[in-house]
């Protein structure tokens, strides 16, 4: 078999541009061609996907991913607590490929609630000996543990002077981690008005923005108050997620920097905070004591106007915790456009291009010579993001020009195999087309 070949299908490219008719070409991990309109590729030696008129897409990046945070879909934790080791690996895995199941070929860690987790899953993803999203691992969220309200379990050296934390980006780098977290700001979930209260000095930001240039590591923060966002632009943050309060001039500084840096604003935590957490214990007065309404009201406001000034805004909504599981994740599609305005498209386009450019690597788009990570979807989610909530419409799920999962009734020009756990990264025997 010399490639995999899409034919019949309605092409999403993932530029924003209408969905178009024509073929796509698969050679080992990467895209070989893409036709349009009645342009036919070569078949010969290539196992046939018949389309049927459905959508190829590219697969969609999670922008705020935590892993490690316990439920899904599948099974419900009731802790964000780290559990013992051994589960914690085995459930992070688990939730790894409830992911790339529902469509997520990468995710952007947000934070990990283990030290070495995430490296360590990315590089047995990577080989092939777990199925998974691609990823850009972390550590913990490094924020003052014990002070102004935040938890146990966010600063594993309890070391805060300048010396430590440039030793500790350096430190994190040499584990292999792609990306760090600080929390920049605290949270009102934490505590009543948490999401003003500074949590590093203009000093320490800088010397940990230093710090991560010199390490060659990405930097990735909490940070919601107004203040917060700019001391991480200035800094040099890559990944600045909430932005629930930022003002004029933080918006002015984002957008100077609109090139270099993302955000995402986390509205499913909200969203299933402030209406699916009942059974949890949380009331609808929690949800306003933790600012889960406010924080929604706010992001109205905020994210449309970021998105006209062309910052890259991406889906990604804490997912992971008892009321907003992994393989939820696709719903944050509908949240952009319900609650910000963006046409289905935009939302796609926020899932897609602008977080392959988030992960930096060339995913996100359907060109030649980019990686085959592709969705195969029934119906139109250009019209109507919410088919891309039921995993039963994906079709087929490929990662690096390798099937996830592929219904066999798809296959044709030979015989094919389909393993049942459809995990593997082995999946299709088949004889090729002549």
């Amino acid at each position: 078999m010399t490639g995999i070949l899409f034919t019949d299908v309605m092409i999403f490219d993932g530029s924003g541009d209408a969905r178009f008719p024509g073929e796509v070409l698969v050679r080992g991990d990467r895209i070989a061609a893409v036709a349009r309109g009645d342009e036919r590729l070569p078949r010969e030696g290539a196992l046939l996907i018949e389309g049927k008129g459905r959508t190829l897409m590219p697969g969609m990046v999670e922008g705020h991913g935590h892993l490690t945070w316990p439920t899904s879909v599948e099974r419900v934790i009731n802790t964000m607590k780290p559990l013992p080791i051994e589960q914690h690996m085995l459930v992070t895995a688990q939730n790894a490929r409830i992911t790339l199941d529902h469509g997520f070929t990468s995710v952007y860690s947000a934070g990990s609630l283990g030290e070495k987790i995430e490296p360590a899953l990315r590089d047995m993803i990577d080989s092939g000996f777990l199925p998974g999203p691609r990823l850009r691992a972390s550590a913990l969220e490094k924020g003052a543990e014990g002070v102004l309200g935040v938890p146990a379990g966010h600063d594993p050296t309890h070391q805060r002077d300048i010396p430590h934390l440039r030793e500790y980006v350096a430190q994190k780098k040499a584990e292999g981690c792609d990306t760090i977290k600080f929390l920049m700001s605290s949270d009102d979930a934490f505590q009543p008005g948490g999401a003003q209260t500074l949590m590093y000095s203009e000093e320490e930001a800088q010397a940990i923005g230093e710090a991560a240039r010199e390490a060659g590591i990405w930097l990735a923060c909490h940070a919601q108050g107004a203040e917060a966002v700019k001391r991480a632009l200035r800094a040099g943050f890559r990944a600045i997620y909430h932005c629930t309060h930022a003002d004029e001039e933080a918006l002015d500084m984002f957008e100077a920097r609109k090139d270099q840096a993302f955000t995402a604003p986390a509205v499913g935590l909200l969203w299933a905070r402030a209406h699916e957490a009942g059974e949890f214990g949380i009331t609808r007065e929690d949800a306003e004591r933790m600012g889960a309404l406010r924080g929604i009201e706010l992001g109205q406001q905020v994210i449309p106007e970021m998105k006209r000034r062309g910052i890259r805004v991406l889906i990604g909504g804490d997912y992971g915790f008892p009321y907003n599981p992994h393989g939820r994740n696709a719903r944050d599609l509908e949240h952009f456009v319900e609650l910000f305005g963006f046409s289905p498209t935009e939302a796609l386009v926020a899932a897609t291009k602008h977080g392959g450019e988030l992960m930096g690597l060339d995913v996100g788009m359907m060109m030649k010579g980019w990686l085959a990570d592709l969705l195969l979807v029934d119906g139109d989610p250009t019209h109507d993001v919410r088919i891309l909530q039921d995993k039963s419409n994906l079709a087929a799920v490929m990662k690096g020009g390798e099937f996830h999962t592929i219904p066999d009734a798809s296959v044709s020009g030979g015989s094919a195999k389909v393993s049942s756990t459809k995990t593997s990264s082995h999946l299709i025997t088949a004889k090729s087309s002549s």
